[in-house]
């Protein structure tokens, strides 16, 4: 059954999904700047969703009852592989922006759709990149549009969670915005990083969506209480085998 997964990936869904990927990319560079609201999500959504359904891995959602239809919020989730980017820009069910590595844009064609969607790219190169990512963050939080953010900045090589990085709550600090902490549960089972570029293992996929994190302007030790209170619920969700840290190099 394996071999036959394989060979289905090999000569069915990579043909499909790089058409897909190449469509997907044009159409964002090419109509992002007439219409960014919806260009920088929905056709990107689409995408997501199909690489999920063809290469026939089930999805589960909870917790969508959670959010307040025009509300922006600041998702932090875990990274634990490649297959969390199509998870949660398919099945969150929200208008949202990456906050994603700049190097990410050196990426042929798709980090140029990346730039014209409108996420934000990470440059902590110095004080005045790091403000200029931060303003970048504001615009991009109206109109109900939140932002997604990986607050450990890499991917788990063991299934276990890293550290939080302090960024995404100091955002949401500043700009007194509800915090939900988002458990992604699969996606090393799918495609680890020890396995690069390589098949896809069939395993299902689970996103679970917490309660919101509401802000707490007096308090003046938000920013880090918020960090543990996002970090426990995201770990909360995890299966026994994947709960505890583990120390990522790459942080």
């Amino acid at each position: 059954m394996k071999y036959l997964y394989w060979f289905y990936q090999l000569f069915i869904a990579a043909p499909i999904l790089l058409t897909a990927t190449i469509l997907c990319a044009v159409t964002v560079i090419l109509l992002g700047p007439i219409w960014p609201a919806w260009i920088g999500y929905y056709p990107p959504m689409v995408w997501s969703r199909l690489m999920c359904w063809v290469c026939l891995l089930p999805v589960k959602v909870e917790g969508r009852e959670h959010l307040e239809k025009h509300q922006s919020y600041i998702f932090v989730s875990n990274h634990q592989g490649a297959f969390d980017i199509f998870l949660v820009y398919g099945f969150l069910g929200r208008n949202f922006r990456w906050m994603m590595k700049k190097s990410l844009r050196k990426i042929p064609l798709v980090g140029k759709a990346c730039e014209r969607a409108g996420h934000v790219m990470v440059d902590k190169s110095g004080p005045k990149a790091i403000n200029a990512t931060c303003e970048q963050g504001r615009k991009v939080l109206r109109g109900g549009i939140s932002l997604v953010v990986f607050p450990e900045g890499a991917r788990t090589f063991t299934g276990h969670m890293g550290k939080f990085r302090r960024g995404a709550f100091q955002m949401a600090h500043q700009l007194q915005l509800p915090v939900v902490p988002v458990t992604i549960d699969g996606s090393f089972d799918v495609l680890s990083r020890q396995k690069g570029f390589s098949f896809v293992t069939w395993h299902p996929l689970r996103l679970v969506i917490h309660e919101p994190i509401l802000p707490k302007p007096q308090d003046e030790d938000e920013i880090k209480d918020v960090l543990e209170e996002s970090y426990q619920a995201v770990m909360s969700a995890l299966p026994k085998k994947y709960q505890g840290f583990v120390e990522n190099p790459d942080q």
